[in-house]
């Protein structure tokens, strides 16, 4: 199939790559916008003023229905770790398609065990996490580890960060203080919101060797001003990731854990985007903090696209679910369970978690060259394969640079990058790749994201 090319001559080029798309025979772009504008909610958005109708994908890749190929620099929101249809994740899923495609947990098979038996397995050593309950998604996996913190602590109160997201579901919404994603009904109660220690635009910055104690200071003071003796839960994703990849200082995690658990609460890491060696350093986000949460939620990157979520926790904590019948009717399927061990057992086998420290420390390195060159980018920051670049009006006032973020967003897919957007204000662009991208696919993405930031600082 010729690819079709509506990108300027000038454009950078993707690598090669030996996959050709197969023919596209489907609906026209159009007959799907006009199906989708009919009859499919209006609250189901779509990225891009024109939006891209993605077809078929390979590893790195997707493909539209002309047979053009972009480069995915967000994994589907996060969600695919070790590549589109990956050869080895596809035989594992088709062939449980071919043999079961559905039981309930109220029967037994084979893979939950197996699966949960190898997910246990790359928890810290030492730790009691190894009692695994598997949901849908991870909004469904945050719901679950709070009704948990709650059961076990007898207590009710929540700590959630200020901008932090953990699920579009109502109670996983309402976890959320400040945002665009969250609607104005009442949702989350009992939750409280901590300071965002947010150390770009927070008032420690990363030149304060404590800034990490001083943010952790903040939920101290809220537990005593307004959960004093009755917080359940302290909840955290060590990197945020809709609220536009922010880093969370040193020594803030280890502060607020042992803060949360000295007043009778347990902590909650949301490693629905971080986990699964995303950050190179360490296998789980919360690692690279030196912390051992008592509950962790995972999802997205877990199943390589599959509708999957998992809560890990200790016996102890996983026992207060007997108080009732408590069943899931889709969590733990066969067919999830099939893809999740698959993808498990890439990552392991071919050392993704390397991978992901040294093409993410060379795609770093060029996102940081882009900062030197143009006046637009306020922040690079990120770890791994988790990265984001923050867009200000002025590096002094630091003002969001909201609409020019936009730009530089639609500019990057005509050239063929499919990025993602983020942060408070919508003005971080989120580079969260699947983690078999190349040293030359970055090359290419920031030759990309160069000619985006020149075009749009030219306008």
């Amino acid at each position: 199939m010729t690819q079709a090319t509506n990108r300027p001559a000038t454009a950078p080029s993707l690598p090669p790559c030996d996959h050709t798309p197969a023919p596209y025979t489907g609906p026209s772009r159009a007959d799907v916008l006009g199906a989708r504008a009919r009859y499919i909610n209006p609250g189901v958005l779509t990225y891009y003023k024109n939006p891209v109708m993605i077809v078929e994908g390979h590893m790195q890749y997707l493909y539209d229905e002309t047979g053009r190929r972009y480069l995915d620099a967000f994994a589907g929101i996060v969600t695919v770790s070790v590549g589109h249809c990956h050869p080895k994740v596809m035989s594992a899923t088709n062939a449980q398609n071919n043999t079961l495609q559905h039981t309930t947990t109220i029967y037994l098979h084979p893979t939950i065990a197996q699966f949960a038996e190898k997910l246990s397995g790359t928890m810290p050593t030492g730790s009691d996490l190894s009692v695994c309950y598997f949901t849908n998604s991870g909004s469904e996996a945050n719901d679950l580890a709070i009704m948990m913190a709650r059961l076990a602590t007898g207590n009710h109160e929540v700590i959630a960060l200020r901008n932090c997201y953990h699920g579009m579901s109502p109670s996983a919404m309402g976890l959320t203080a400040q945002s665009t994603w969250k609607f104005p009904v009442p949702q989350g109660a009992g939750v409280h919101h901590a300071v965002n220690p947010n150390q770009y635009r927070g008032p420690w910055g990363y030149d304060d060797p404590d800034a990490g104690a001083k943010y952790a200071a903040d939920v101290e003071d809220l537990i005593r001003s307004a959960t004093p003796g009755a917080v359940a839960a302290f909840i955290a994703e060590p990197i945020q990731g809709v609220g536009g990849s922010v880093v969370l200082p040193d020594g803030y995690l280890p502060k607020v854990y042992d803060t949360v658990r000295a007043h009778g609460g347990l902590c909650i890491a949301d490693e629905v985007q971080t986990g699964f060696g995303r950050t190179g350093e360490h296998f789980w986000g919360f690692q690279g903090a030196g912390v051992t949460p008592d509950i962790v939620t995972m999802a997205k990157g877990i199943g390589n696209g599959a509708p999957l979520g998992c809560v890990m926790t200790t016996p102890a904590i996983a026992n207060t679910l007997k108080q009732r019948l408590h069943f899931n009717t889709y969590g733990g399927n066969p067919v999830s369970m099939a893809q999740g061990l698959a993808t498990l057992n890439v990552i392991l086998d071919d050392n993704i978690q390397a991978r992901a420290k040294d093409v993410g420390a060379h795609l770093f390195k060029g996102l940081k060259s882009l900062e030197a060159k143009h006046p637009l980018i306020g922040d690079v920051r990120g770890k791994g394969l988790m990265l984001g670049v923050e867009l200000v009006k002025d590096r002094a006032t630091k003002e969001p640079a909201t609409a020019e973020c936009a730009a530089v967003f639609e500019h990057a897919k005509d050239l063929g990058v499919l990025v993602g957007k983020g942060g408070l204000f919508g003005n971080v662009l989120r580079i969260k790749p699947p983690m078999c991208i190349t040293k030359d696919d970055c090359d290419f993405m920031v030759s990309v994201l160069d000619a985006a930031f020149t075009h749009v600082e030219s306008v």
